[in-house]
């Protein structure tokens, strides 16, 4: 019996074997691009079963500080402690954005009444630094279709996590220092400014996406945030640093 798959498992396959290839699409076939929305988270999902991947993280971000909110799962093997060495050419673009990223103590898992804004508040118990390595499946990025990009896991290359703190209500979310250099250069130094504002307000938005979409978000997993510094692109291979005043360092090698 021949299952016919709909364009959005269709372009979720074809980047989830790009994923798994460490390649590039030439082209995402016109009648394969997300109608709206919905077809390119269709097309996530579609995309993690294809490459046999579990889901060990979220990332999520916004381009203003009152402006809708976006978000996608982050494979559990494209996630590595810090002090990790990833290799360059794993990746066929490759950006670095130092981030903050949350853990709940809590599981969230789908409801059919929404969550409260409280309620996803009172379970936040960690947070950290991260590094996501922004990296593409579709030749042509970034001037590409922006569904197209949601769908590819919203740019996602791999997520470098620093150690975790406790969560402090009283942390400066919205310009905190932060610190980041490659091979002992400064890349960014100063206040750090994320387009979302506070990043917590995001969190929220995450719990209730994926509880319409039937997905658990268990205690513990990792949810990153959004940028404080820009994306920088190394040139070569190199020691990257990371520091946001008041969270562990975070470290890791390009090779």
């Amino acid at each position: 019996m021949t299952t016919l798959l709909s364009a959005a498992e269709e372009l979720g396959h074809l980047l989830g074997d790009a994923y798994a290839q460490q390649a590039m699409l030439a082209i995402v076939p016109p009648e394969l691009e997300p109608a709206d929305i919905d077809d390119a988270y269709r097309a996530q999902q579609a995309f993690l079963r294809r490459s046999c991947a579990s889901i060990g993280g979220w990332k999520i971000g916004s381009k203003s500080d009152s402006g809708p909110i976006q978000g996608a799962p982050l494979p559990l093997s494209g996630i590595h402690p810090s002090s990790s060495v990833l290799r360059r050419s794993a990746f066929s673009v490759l950006r670095l954005e130092l981030e903050i990223m949350f853990c709940f103590d809590c599981d969230f898992t789908p409801r059919s009444a929404p969550v409260s804004d409280a309620e996803v508040m009172e379970c936040i118990s960690s947070m950290g630094a991260s590094i996501e390595i922004v990296s593409s499946r579709l030749a042509g990025w970034p001037d590409v279709p922006k569904l197209n990009q949601l769908a590819d896991l919203q740019n996602h290359g791999a997520l470098v996590v620093g150690e975790l703190a406790d969560y402090r209500d009283d942390f400066d979310f919205r310009r905190p220092a932060a610190h980041l250099t490659f091979n002992g250069a400064d890349v960014f130094k100063g206040q750090g400014v994320n387009p979302a504002g506070d990043p917590r307000r995001l969190l929220s938005w995450l719990v209730n996406h994926c509880s319409a979409r039937g997905i658990a978000i268990p205690g513990g997993t990792v949810i990153t945030a959004g940028s404080y510094t820009g994306m920088f692109f190394p040139q070569e291979s190199g020691m990257v640093i990371g520091q946001i005043a008041g969270l562990p360092p975070i470290h890791f090698e390009l090779s």
